[in-house]
């Protein structure tokens, strides 16, 4: 493993400044962009540590915080552990914000965290990589089928609704996509039922996108997630594996 350097930075957009939390190996030398997009809860000590384990392992992370039109980092009142259970309002508070983070505004600001990747002495000339955690996971998959030129790879974590009847629902721009693609499913997740993972395997398939599709059993939404009662430690050790090994093939 590489020692890392860690730090905040901010990255201008087409509406406002988001800030970001950017790792790296501590050399300075330019390695492999990846792209890691926030779950629900924001840009937070959990998501930090993601990045610097992905450091370590010879990359350069930007971990954009996506809410930033509501404000700087940290979102909302999210506290140190997270419990759903014991405070359900933690969702009504973010349940607003996610649902305005449109396809439209998603395509503007990746237009910028692309750039300003591709303009870093710390990332390394080409396409970059990308993995997306629970909401994520749709960004993710949004970002390859957007901009399938800037796009190696990209990898999805208990993503939900990935595959809905919906209009503009991530899936649907399968035919786009030029990355190899990896998905960790939960198989006790709500938001993610056997239907829709048949629907979204079907349609990367139908277009020839090289990808896997994973059911991890017993696992629930959130499996990555260490500062939540969801965690699930071997889950997450897979999720490791998959991730690093399709970072490999990418570069």
């Amino acid at each position: 493993m590489t020692d890392v350097q860690g730090t905040d930075v901010d990255i201008p957009t087409a509406d406002g400044v988001a800030d970001a939390y950017l790792a790296h190996p501590a050399d300075g030398r330019p390695r492999p962009g990846v792209l890691l997009y926030q779950d629900a809860y924001g840009l937070r000590p959990w998501l930090r540590s993601m990045a610097d384990r992905l450091a370590a392992a010879g990359y350069t992370v930007l971990v954009p915080n996506v809410f930033y039109r509501h404000g700087r980092t940290p979102i909302g009142e999210v506290p140190e552990f997270i419990d759903t259970a014991a405070d359900p309002t933690i969702w009504e508070r973010i349940g607003p914000v996610m649902a305005s983070l449109t396809p439209d505004r998603t395509r503007r600001d990746t237009d910028a965290y692309l750039d300003w990747l591709a303009a870093s002495p710390l990332v390394a000339d080409g396409p970059v990589a990308l993995t997306g955690y629970c909401m994520g996971a749709r960004l993710a998959l949004r970002t390859a089928a957007t901009h399938p030129d800037r796009v190696a790879a990209a990898a999805g974590f208990h993503g939900g609704r990935l595959a809905t009847d919906a209009p503009d629902s991530p899936h649907l721009g399968a035919g786009h996509i030029t990355a190899e693609l990896y998905f960790g499913h939960a198989d006790q997740d709500r938001s993610m039922p056997e239907e829709q993972i048949r629907r979204l395997t079907d349609a990367l398939t139908a277009a020839g996108v090289r990808h896997t599709s994973e059911v991890y059993p017993g696992a629930g939404h959130g499996y990555t997630q260490a500062d939540t009662t969801a965690y699930d430690r071997e889950a997450d050790e897979r999720h490791w594996a998959a991730l690093l090994a399709l970072l490999e093939r990418a570069f």
